[in-house]
């Protein structure tokens, strides 16, 4: 199935629904209600488990946690409904509440596929699995210079050398990658990104000074040298130390469901937030 044409992908119904408001924002409970009863009034279920779509109300990290307390669930969809600040990640306003309800019970709407980061850790005593949605960064433990050598599909790309390197997906290019100066990536191309945090570059050290677009299904694969092997990984904003790294592997390969009303366009997202 060409994952790069959303509208192709076979529509499953919607008949049990969970809501992930933040729990933190009143705005965001007093939506939830709302919505609540007013898909209950239309016939959906509320449910806690075995639900066929979950809706984030807040902001991106509010997103973020429904994805992850979801374990990255490929079988569901994802919506977003925005009660925080940027809200990139969620689509509907609380004021198109009413039309994305008569629209959703039409099957007015298309689907997305969004790339996830799977990353193995690997130490001298343990392998560790994550998956992330935004970006994991890498960085020495100390905060001090980090060594790395940067291989994709077992082919050396450089040895890096500088502050720490983040490697984002295309879901996560307008996230922390976009403060370091990496480009901007459209959903549907399934990517990731390497961009040096800091790099050096001197007559010592010679290292990419821009980020590195790789496809899917290719392995980014970084080993630390001899000079430092303790790091701390963020992963979508979780830090996770790990001492004695013997190589951290990372590829895209799985995907998560985005439900997305048919006007969305890419390009009007980018505009509208960040210009």
């Amino acid at each position: 199935m060409p994952y790069s044409n959303i509208n192709t992908m076979t529509k499953r119904k919607i008949t049990k629904i969970k809501l992930f408001p933040n729990q933190k924002n009143k705005k965001a409970l007093e939506i939830a209600t709302y919505l609540q009863q007013e898909l209950e009034k239309n016939g959906y279920k509320i449910v806690d488990t075995f639900y066929d779509l979950a809706i984030a109300i807040g902001g991106d990290g509010s997103f973020l946690r429904m994805v992850k307390e979801c374990n990255f669930n490929e079988q569901i969809y994802y919506l977003g409904i925005n009660a925080g600040t940027l809200g990139f990640a969620q689509e509907i306003y609380p004021k198109d509440i009413e039309s994305f309800l008569q629209r959703l019970k039409k099957e007015d709407y298309k689907i997305e596929s969004i790339g996830i980061e799977e990353t193995t850790i690997r130490t001298k005593d343990l392998e560790n699995k994550f998956y992330s949605l935004n970006e994991i960064l890498i960085r020495e433990k100390r905060l001090n210079t980090a060594h790395l050598n940067i291989l994709i599909d077992d082919n050396i790309l450089e040895k890096f050398v500088g502050d720490g390197i983040l490697i984002s997906t295309s879901f996560g290019s307008t996230a922390y990658n976009l403060s370091f100066g990496g480009s901007i990536v459209y959903n549907e191309l399934h990517t990731m990104q390497i961009t040096p945090v800091a790099p050096l570059n001197s007559k010592s050290y010679r290292v990419l000074q821009n980020s590195v677009i790789i496809p899917e299904q290719r392995k980014v694969k970084l080993i630390p040298t001899s000079r430092n092997k303790n790091f701390i990984l963020t992963i979508d904003g979780e830090n996770h130390i790990y001492n004695h790294v013997v190589e951290i592997e990372i590829i895209v390969k799985r995907k998560i469901k985005l439900l997305r009303m048919n006007e969305y366009d890419y390009t009007k997202k980018i505009n509208e937030k960040f210009l």
